[in-house]
């Protein structure tokens, strides 16, 4: 299990390169004006990060996709449970039909077994309702 401050730290690294693997630079070797980060990569100011209009599907693969998708730690250890006949059902989350939105955020907000809980800052509330509502959702057949 990785510990709980290893994606935040990641967060902050990713969000400090100018999208060419070189760190954003802003100051008198380009002008007397400081260039915030986000223009210098074209990505929407901070707020709300649905606002780009990415949907549940979308934010799941990026938020909670480097353990919930197929061979990710968390889905490992959802199949594991599944083997020893301590959970019903398929271990990768996006094919579980018996998951409510309600207890999908439970679980992000206050973790559960080996799954740290995520902050408001790791996920927001909306991207949060968004991912639960696709998780618990109807699935295309």
């Amino acid at each position: 299990m990785k510990p709980a401050w290893i994606a935040p730290l990641a967060l902050v690294l990713l969000a400090s390169l100018d999208g060419h693997g070189q760190t954003a630079r802003s100051g008198p070797e380009q002008g007397s004006q400081p260039i915030p980060i986000y223009q210098s990569r074209g990505a929407p100011p901070p707020g709300d990060r649905l606002a780009s209009g990415r949907d549940g599907h979308q934010l799941f693969r990026n938020r909670c996709g480097y353990c919930h998708l197929r061979g990710g730690m968390g889905t490992n250890v959802l199949a594991a449970r599944v083997r020893e006949g301590q959970m019903a059902g398929p271990a990768l989350l996006e094919e579980r039909t018996d998951l409510t939105a309600d207890y999908i955020r439970t679980v992000v907000r206050n973790g559960k077994v080996a799954m740290p809980r995520l902050s408001r800052v790791e996920v927001t509330d909306p991207e949060l309702d968004a991912i639960a509502a696709y998780l618990a959702g109807p699935r295309p057949k």
